[in-house]
């Protein structure tokens, strides 16, 4: 028996006019290599060849094939629209801790408005982690910062941008990130999110451009943990300033104007879903209001 999912890629190949096309279109994240070798897969098991490459055309046995399957993949979108009431109601969102506690449950809340019957799965991450959940169908959109191009697959809407602050004690004496680059050395401990992480990786670039070196003492899985650090006394933290989200009561935050901001956008791949329309739209309130 055919392996239905190769079917599924070649009716998007043969509808899109060659591999790239298709991967660019496809409903869900998949790489280009894995495209090509499971459509090689199908020719194999059929023995035939489906579409010539180069340019693209394809054979007496892919219009064959195509015009077999294109009613059923082409007709899903619609079944679907039909089975479920006109819109899908379940979504699953990926991004940090503090956009989950601080900020989904608002847009959430607002979703739900047009979306009665909402069903929302979370995921807490950043943007490594986030961008291979989504190209592994394992999330269906991110909320992140977004740090260079994303990788082949993945879509991005600009959302925001923010600055990297530093989170230090309330009774702290430091009043700017300036007082501490005038420093011919900075003692006080980092505490921050892994090296791997955009943050991290944006804040020792900027520390690079000054010719200045401040590595991390205390590496913690999530921005809430550096500044429960902070709290108790550990160091001076890596975060960043968001506007109307003020810290914990021992803790001062310090804005790195001096920076260059941090862009934080929706990521997702293949087409998105009027949930996810719905979701996205509501994140550009959130930013409108947060900045306002």
């Amino acid at each position: 028996m055919l392996n239905i999912h190769y079917l599924e890629l070649f009716y998007y190949v043969a509808r899109h006019g060659g591999i790239m096309e298709a991967v660019r279109n496809m409903p869900y994240g998949i790489q280009q290599p894995a495209v090509s070798a499971q459509i090689i897969r199908l020719e194999e098991d059929l023995g035939v060849t489906l579409f010539h490459r180069r340019p693209f055309a394809l054979t007496k046995s892919g219009e064959e094939l195509f015009a077999f399957i294109k009613p059923f993949f082409g007709e899903l979108d619609a079944v679907e629209q039909r089975i479920t009431g006109g819109a899908g109601q379940q979504i699953r969102i990926g991004a940090s801790e503090i956009v989950e506690r601080d900020h989904l449950p608002e847009i959430a809340l607002n979703v739900r408005k047009r979306y009665p019957k909402l069903k929302l799965y979370l995921r807490e991450g950043y943007q490594p982690q986030l961008e291979t959940w989504l190209l592994a169908r394992e999330v269906d959109l991110a909320i992140t910062m977004v740090e260079g191009k994303p990788p082949p697959g993945i879509k991005c809407e600009p959302l925001i941008q923010l600055r990297l602050a530093l989170m230090v004690p309330k009774d702290s004496p430091l009043k700017s990130g300036e007082e501490l680059w005038r420093r011919d050395r900075i003692d006080e401990q980092l505490i921050a999110l892994p090296a791997s992480e955009g943050i991290c990786r944006h804040f020792q670039r900027e520390l690079q451009k000054r010719d200045l070196q401040w590595f991390t003492s205390m590496e913690v899985s999530s921005l809430g943990l550096v500044e429960a650090y902070v709290a108790n006394g550990f160091g001076f933290g890596l975060g960043l300033h968001i506007p109307k989200m003020t810290p914990s009561a021992k803790v001062r935050l310090i804005p790195l104007a001096e920076f260059a901001p941090i862009d934080v956008g929706a990521l997702w791949t293949g087409k998105r879903t009027p949930l996810m329309d719905a979701f996205v739209e509501e994140c550009h309130n959130r930013a409108k209001w947060m900045t306002a």
